[in-house]
This record gives C-alpha cells, structure tokens and sequence, in this order.
C-alpha cells in the first residue's frame, strides 16, 4: 500500500463530504470505513463495534453532558446581569472603564461554562446593550467580547479539554490545571489590549463616575455566587477530593441551587437546559464516535507510524512543527468549529508529537488556544457568529473589530511556546510529577 497515496485519498474524500454539507461526525465515521476498506484486510463489524464504544464509553467522558447542563442552567438564569453589576465598580477606573467587565466576567464565566461560545453569549446579553447604551465604542465592545469569549475553551472547566483528554489519554484533570495559570495570562493580556485601545480612543469613551466604597463591596457581594461555584468545582478537582466527572455533578447542583437562590428554576428552565445538553452532547458524541473510527482505521494503516517515524528520521524540531501546526490550525479555523478540528488531527498529529518529544499536556493547552483563534476567525468563527445574533451586526465587521485580539491569541502561543511552564508548573506542583 502507498501511504501517500492513502493519505491522499483519504483528506479528499473527507474534504469532499465536509464540502457537501455532512455532518463532520459522520464524515469522520464514513471515511474511517473508507480506510478500513480499501486500505487493511482488518473485519469491518467487529473492528466498528469496537470503535464507537470505546469512543463514547469512557468514564471521564461522563463530565462532558454535566459540564454542558450546568453550563445550560447558567445561561439561562441572569447571573450575568448580577456579575456586571458587581463587576462594574470594581473595574470602572481603569483605562478603558466598563470594557474591563467583558474580560473579567468572561474569564468568570468560562470558570463554570467550559464553551467558548456560551460564555460570549452568556456575557453578551448583559453587558453589550449596557455598554453600548453607555457610549461605549461598538468596536470595542464587540472587539473584546468576541476575544475574551474564547477563555470559554482554555479556562477549566473545558469541554474542548475533556474532548482532548479522552482522545489524547491524557487525565483530565491535569489537563483542568494545565489551562488556569495560561487562562490568567492571557485575561490579563486581554485585559492590556483593552486598556492599549481605549488609550488610543480615549476621546470617544465615555467618563465613569467615582464610585464610593460601599458600593465596591456591594459589587463584591454580587461576584460572590461566581466564585463561590468556580471554588466548589475546581477546588474539589484540584484538592484531589472529587473526579472531574464528581466536579461536574457538583457543578450542576450548584448551578440549579443558585438558580433557586436567584427565584429563577422553573419547569421551562429545567426543560430548555436539559434539551440544550442533550442536543450539545448529541453532537460532541456523534464527532467523537465518528473521530473513534477514523482514529482506529488510521492505526490499521499505519500513517500516524509512518509520519511519527519520518518525522524523527527528518529532524524536526519541536519549534519546527509548532509553527507548521499553527499555519495548518489557522487555516483549518476558516472552515471548521473547534472540537471538529481536535477530532480531525489529533489521531494523526499526536503519533508525531509524542516521537519528537513534546509533551501531550502542554500540547493540549497549545491546541486549546489555536482553537480559541478558530473561534473568531471568519468565515466559520463561532463567537462571530453568536454576537451578529445579539447584534445584528454584520460579520465581516465583527471580524475587523477582533483582530486585535487574534493577535493577543497568538502572542499567548509564542509566551507557550518559549515558557512552557506555564502549562506544565501547576499540574507538576499539584499532582507531583
């Protein structure tokens, strides 16, 4: 069998379904059959059978459906409305006053969402309108809701991490501590850029008044519910007193207790959350099924060997497929969501990562962040998409406002990429090793 030849044939025919309109699971899952079947004399049923429940089976993928209904249950109730408010008077004196709460709340978000997108719209409801009805620059306040709704992903916890880990073999847990110390970085670069242009705007942004101090501490008050459920499920996952998969079932009680706190669970919240983790999770399974397939179909080639050992055999340095890898990440951003675009190269790329030496958990984070990009990179950038649905604003000028922040991302890559303990230091100092 000619590998090349193979590979070749596979990426077509997998483009060609993906240019066709079919699901990227399914696509997955056809051309992982497509492999089986004119490339190894492997059976096809059992070899199936196999695939799919191995994919879908694994324990810590049972956090996956909890993480997305408490996500679900927060993004139905107005806890974002209490978190500007509280938020508000604590941030207002910086440069670029009100803007700072887009970032801060959406690092806050992430903390207890684990999706880039729901965090953007999650956020975007409260503060856009609030923002703009303030004076607030439409660049800017879409600008930097469109970057720091991406913290959704790299703050834990995060479904694109939990998609990783269980693909990847890599605890789940570590990877939860691999993404806090890059996820603070890079809300406070966010926070820098925001400050860089409201500098540079400064005429056009509106005064904020002093506030006295008991009002900052009330504000405090209305934080508090955030932290304290982001302290409940991170804090127990990285105390070591529950699994991710427990952090998530505490996540959910919390998440309907301060639902209750709030007078907001009713029958239709309930209802409408539960739909929306069905339907998300309905769609995570399908990619990961169809990701399973393909993954173990590639195994039967022997590709990912014959790249890994090409690879190794060519001198490639790390560096060097790093910045190969972004170039190909970018690209596949255009036209493809986040976790399609973790299923689609991981079974390929991480033979070769692991054979040059460049640890799984730190390349998580790395991947997580070139995700993030994906999200708002036109045509196909997710968190774009969520704010022209809040705004009625059209795409491609929602895309000019975020550039800024496309670079904020891949600076973030390159301080990865030259300090690398800042994946790797927590989760060594929390797990020992």
């Amino acid at each position: 069998m000619n590998l090349l030849e193979a590979s070749l044939v596979l990426i077509l025919a997998l483009f060609a379904l993906l240019g066709l309109g079919v699901y990227v699971g399914l696509a997955l899952l056809l051309v992982g059959l497509l492999a089986l079947t004119l490339y190894t004399t492997a059976p096809l049923g059992p070899n199936l059978a196999t695939a799919l429940w191995t994919a879908t089976s694994g324990w810590s993928l049972a956090a996956l459906p909890l993480f997305v209904w408490m996500g679900e249950i927060l993004y139905r109730s107005r806890l974002a409305q209490g978190l500007f408010q509280g938020l508000a008077p604590l941030l207002s004196r910086l440069p670029g006053g009100l803007l700072h709460v887009n970032v801060v709340a959406s690092a806050l978000f992430a903390a207890v969402i684990g999706s880039s997108a729901a965090t953007t719209a999650t956020v975007g409801r409260f503060t856009l309108p609030e923002l703009l009805r303030r004076g607030y620059p439409k660049p800017l306040a879409l600008g930097s809701l469109a970057g720091a709704g991406t913290l959704g992903f790299l703050i834990p916890p995060s479904v694109i991490m939990i998609v990783y880990g269980v693909m990847a073999e890599v605890s789940v847990a570590r990877l939860f501590m691999a993404g806090v110390v890059p996820g603070v970085v890079l809300t406070l670069l966010f926070m820098l850029m925001v400050a860089l242009l409201a500098l540079r705007h400064r005429g056009s942004l509106p005064k904020e008044p002093s506030r006295p101090l008991r009002e900052t501490l009330l504000g405090l008050l209305k934080v508090a519910p955030v932290l304290l459920l982001i302290l409940m499920v991170l804090g127990s996952i990285y105390l070591g007193v529950a699994t991710p998969t427990e952090a998530a079932a505490i996540g959910v009680v919390g998440a309907l207790l301060l639902a209750t706190l709030g007078r907001e669970l009713s029958p239709s919240l309930l209802w409408e959350s539960l739909l929306g983790a069905v339907r998300t999770t309905s769609m995570i399974g399908l990619i990961l099924a169809g990701a399973g397939v393909l993954t173990l179909a590639m195994g039967f080639t022997g590709i990912p060997r014959a790249l890994a050992a090409w690879a190794v055999e060519a001198g490639i340095t790390p560096l060097a497929l790093i910045l190969a890898l972004s170039l190909v990440y970018i690209v596949l951003g255009w036209f493809l969501d986040g976790i399609s675009i973790v299923v689609l190269t991981i079974s390929v790329i991480l033979p070769v990562v692991k054979a040059i030496g460049v640890d799984p958990l730190w390349f998580g984070v790395y991947l997580v962040i070139m995700v993030e990009l994906a999200q708002i990179t036109p045509p196909v950038g997710f968190n774009l998409f969520v704010l022209q649905s809040l705004t009625g604003e059209d795409l491609v000028r929602i895309a000019r406002y975020s550039l800024p922040f496309m670079g904020v991302l891949l600076l973030m890559v390159a301080l990865l990429v030259a300090f690398p303990e800042l994946a790797t230091w927590l989760p060594r100092t929390m797990t020992g090793g």
